[in-house]
């Protein structure tokens, strides 16, 4: 009852602040109670219908407030469960609030109201004579007559006093009157915009939804208030997500309303353009293209020419409008308005997280917009692009491959940057640490080694080419140190470090600055040390293996029964050839070996331990041993003998 009670205030009451402060407080009341019904239990069928009964009658009074509407259906749709069920409700409602029963006076027409009074002279007159004849009949003493003329007499009085009440009283007649005022419509917006969201993506376009936008969503937009076009620019967004081609079909009035509309709408609808393309992509603009393409294939063989000359032209169009579409919303990203901006970062970050969307100069904006002092004041940009760079960095080898063709883009800006902009404040130096960071092969996630993430080159490889041309190109440059400095913090493999070096070299050559000079050659003792390091350990691992393939040779030898008849110099000289027969099929496959370094050494250079990891990885796949390998204590006790017989020897020969 207290909802139902709610005050509606006029215009003048609404300009005095205590009736206005009287009536939020209500307001707020009435929120407090809504949220209440979530406690209820709505289990028990009889109550469940009830309260399904009251919150409708509420939800139709026309003195219940807008603010209470979008917590009231929230509340009534969370108790049906079947989407038929809950756009059946809302449609009812909708309807009693737009077009509500209304009594309205009927004015009477004046030929009705000559008829009326004509009929009433006629009975009159029929009163007259009638009464006149019986005066006539009791004088005769005819008493018969005189009764029935009474009852005549009688009738005609009460016809007579039907018609002056008819004429007295005015037609009512009950009709249903549309409303159009913003109110009305704000509320009726607010209940679709509420079904909207909770309706399943399957559940597609039905008529009652398809008749609900053509009669009011769609009017809405056009509308003079902006509260009700915001309200119908988010309805159709919800509406947009339920059928591609109605999508595809409303993008350009999303798109209109995005360039003249206030910042409120303008919000509402990127956030719809951008749920429109995390949903579908592109395959709105592509649509077309296909229907014509399966059109023409009943052509002759010249017409198909010019099909597909014109399919060749409607793809240019297509990716035209597609490029067009992206330079408009990534234009955002320059808005005045700090909300506009933020929502265009998003949803931007959103598109190339989900891999609908790969672009290296909008990620190279978006990084230029996270260092942008402009943007410093804004907490929610800063924190979503702080959170979506690494994670989008460290996903996959494209993306950081999309970061690494950033790289320099990014940096020119910066250094091209006029002193008025307020990019000229940015530090280079960090943006550029930042870069190389999040391309670091070392941060990829753990996946197959057959995927494209452990191919031979990593990122900073091609990025240390790249880096290195663009020193080559002017070493004179200022910005020479910055790129020297990125080169030293790199993650450089050892199948890229020979032409690496030439790279170096030939920089040593053209660059004069000291510190460049001092950065370029740490760079190359590095790379130097770190081939010099792996190859040592691969030189010892082979020593390793070699050996133990003498002692297990050996091993085998001594544990046949013949071993004691055979001559020690004999058994050296076998193992001396089959200690050459390893060396040879070592170093018959360079490639191989350099292949498996290439693959492993993709994760951090110079570590001593990933060398020899490399190196006892390679060289058993070329050696070729027995089946059944002897194990630690087998090893042990093959080395203890051999030493013995030698000693053993040694004695007897004396």
């Amino acid at each position: 009852s207290y909802l139902q009670n709610m005050p509606v205030l006029s215009e003048e009451q609404r300009e005095d602040f205590t009736c206005f402060e009287n009536l939020m407080t209500k307001e707020f009341i009435g929120q407090q109670l809504i949220l209440i019904i979530g406690c209820m239990d709505t289990t028990e069928e009889g109550g469940r219908k009830h309260l399904l009964v009251t919150l409708q009658k509420i939800l139709i009074l026309p003195a219940t407030s807008t603010a209470l509407v979008s917590l009231l259906a929230e509340r009534l749709l969370s108790i049906v469960k079947d989407d038929d069920r809950r756009i059946q409700i809302i449609a009812e409602i909708i309807s009693e609030v737009r077009e509500p029963i209304v009594t309205v006076d009927q004015p009477i027409d004046a030929a009705e109201i000559r008829k009326r009074e004509l009929k009433l002279a006629e009975i009159k007159v029929k009163l007259f004579e009638a009464k006149a004849a019986l005066e006539e009949c009791i004088t005769l003493q005819d008493f018969n007559k005189a009764s029935v003329l009474k009852e005549k007499i009688t009738e005609l009085e009460r016809n007579k006093s039907d018609l002056i009440k008819e004429a007295e009283q005015p037609e009512i007649k009950e009709m249903r009157v549309e409303k159009n005022d913003p109110e009305t419509l704000l509320k009726c917006l607010m209940l679709c915009y509420e079904l909207l969201k909770i309706m399943s993506l399957s559940k597609g376009i039905s008529p009652t939804i398809k008749e609900i936008i053509d009669s009011l969503i769609l009017p809405g937009i056009t509308n003079v208030h902006p509260a009700v076009r915001n309200m119908a620019v988010l309805c159709l967004g919800c509406c947009v997500l339920q059928n591609k081609e109605f999508a595809r079909q409303q993008l350009a009035l999303l798109l209109q309303v995005l360039q003249i509309d206030n910042i409120k709408v303008k919000l509402s609808a990127l956030k719809a353009i951008f749920d429109q393309l995390m949903l579908f992509g592109i395959e709105p603009f592509k649509a077309r293209r296909d229907n014509d393409s399966q059109s023409g294939d009943a052509h002759t063989t010249a017409e198909n020419c010019e099909e597909k000359s014109k399919t060749i032209e409607e793809e240019e169009d297509e990716t035209a409008t597609v490029h067009n579409l992206l330079q408009l919303l990534s234009g955002f990203l320059d808005s005045e308005f700090s909300e506009l901006r933020t929502e265009a970062a998003e949803g931007i970050a959103k598109l190339m997280f989900s891999g609908r969307l790969i672009s290296a100069k909008l990620l190279s904006r978006l990084v230029l917009l996270w260092y942008n002092p402009v943007t410093e004041e804004d907490t929610r940009l800063r924190h979503c692009l702080g959170v979506f760079f690494p994670l989008f960095a460290y996903a996959n080898r494209s993306n950081q491959e999309c970061f690494e063709e950033a790289y320099l883009p990014t940096l020119q800006t910066l250094l091209n940057a006029p002193a008025t902009s307020p990019l000229s404040e940015i530090d280079v130096s960090n943006v550029s640490e930042l870069l190389v960071d999040l391309t670091r092969p070392s941060g990829l996630k753990p996946q197959s080694n057959k995927s494209q993430d452990y191919q031979d080159l990593t990122v900073h490889d091609s990025l240390a080419m790249k880096i290195c041309n663009e020193i080559l190109m002017d070493p004179t440059a200022p910005d020479v140190r910055i790129y020297a400095k990125a080169l030293n913090s790199l993650e450089i493999s050892s199948s890229s470090t020979e032409n690496l070096l030439i790279l170096l070299n030939e920089i040593l050559e053209k660059v004069k600055d000291k510190l460049c000079q001092r950065a370029i050659e740490k760079m190359k003792m590095n790379l130097t040390k770190d081939s010099d390091v792996c190859k040592d350990h691969s030189e010892r691992t082979q020593e390793t293996d070699i050996t133990l393939s003498e002692n297990t040779f050996q091993n085998e030898e001594e544990n046949n029964k013949d071993a004691f008849h055979t001559p020690v110099n004999e058994v050296k000289s076998k193992a001396t050839a089959k200690s050459k027969s390893t060396r040879n099929k070592v170093g018959k496959g360079p490639g191989k070996a350099a292949a498996e370094g290439r693959s492993v050494s993709r994760r951090k250079t110079g570590t001593t331990g990933k060398c020899s990891s490399e190196s006892g990885d390679e060289i058993p796949e070329s050696v070729p041993m027995s089946s059944s390998r002897p194990s630690r204590r087998a090893k042990t006790a093959a080395l203890t003998r051999l030493n013995l017989s030698g000693l053993l020897n040694r004695e007897a020969d004396q």
